[in-house]
């Protein structure tokens, strides 16, 4: 087996671990071509609407709960709709999230229900959620039905601020690794322009870093992670992607070093007990 293929199955059960405890805290698991992350547009698999991702996570369901999650679909009735909608919304994230830990539909009807908020807050926070899980997603299907979805809410988010930097970034990001354009590569200019105006921006920096590591960059994207890590010393993405990409490169020293952070800052048990078995096999090759 490979180097990169042991890199990525040491370091795949952590993250999918993380996906249910740390929320956005998400580090990027298929960040390069060879590992699936999506480059261009050439998977043939068929597109996946928003009602076949329902469809497909309710018949996954236990009777009863199906029969809750009915009721909840179909709960507003005549007076103010828009209002019942939007507590509907709320109610159908709070099911999928806290009940069936399916975070992605929790993530989209949050933002159904902020663009009948009018929210620009809501809206770009439940498009950064929707995101994150694109960088864990195993089906090339699946991560672009999420990015497409992502796309819109920040497309909302910026009709009602233009200025809105963030909604920029992850515009640029969802083109970047969701498998919805054909030249993928094209949109992080946008994320470079809002980078060049604002250095301090950390989630530009922070998306500008995979886009390193998408391409092969990996000097770079140590210098941006690094730079995103002194500013945000608790960002756990930026510091498994850190330790990933010094890992990539070889640099065994420093890739300990920072699987070490990591490991301290986690408290999954079995991800730690990941962290700690790509510790000990860098410190034995």
């Amino acid at each position: 087996m490979r180097k990169q293929q042991i890199i990525l199955l040491s370091t795949g059960l952590v993250l999918i671990v993380l996906i249910f405890f740390f929320g956005n805290t998400i580090p990027p698991k298929s960040i390069t071509p060879a590992a699936g992350m999506p480059g261009a547009m050439t998977s043939q698999e068929p597109a996946l609407s928003t009602q076949d991702v329902i469809t497909a996570a309710k018949s996954k369901l236990p009777p009863e709960e199906q029969e809750r999650i009915t009721s909840l679909e179909n709960n507003v009735v005549r007076g103010d709709v828009v209002k019942q909608q939007i507590k509907q919304y709320n109610q159908l994230s709070s099911f999928w999230v806290d009940t069936m830990r399916n975070m992605p539909l929790g993530a989209y009807y949050k933002g159904e229900a902020a663009k009948l908020e009018n929210s620009e807050e809501n809206l770009t926070f439940a498009a950064r959620k929707l995101l994150s899980y694109v960088f864990v997603e195993q089906s090339q299907p699946m991560q672009t039905w999420m990015a497409t979805e992502a796309k819109g809410f920040f497309e909302e988010a910026l009709k009602i601020n233009p200025a809105n930097d963030s909604a920029k970034v992850g515009l640029g990001a969802c083109y970047m690794f969701g498998n919805i354009s054909s030249n993928p590569m094209q949109e992080i200019l946008k994320v470079r322009e809002v980078a060049e105006k604002n250095p301090d921006n950390m989630y530009a920096q922070y998306i500008l870093g995979l886009g390193d590591v998408k391409t092969g960059q990996y000097e770079n994207a140590v210098k941006r992670f690094s730079l995103v890590v002194a500013k945000q010393p608790l960002n756990l993405d930026a510091i498994f992607n850190l330790a990933d990409t010094y890992d990539r490169i070889q640099d065994k020293e420093n890739a300990i070093k920072w699987y070490t952070v990591a490991q301290k800052m986690v408290q999954v048990p079995q991800a730690k007990k990941e962290i700690g078995q790509r510790i000990e096999t860098l410190k034995n090759e």
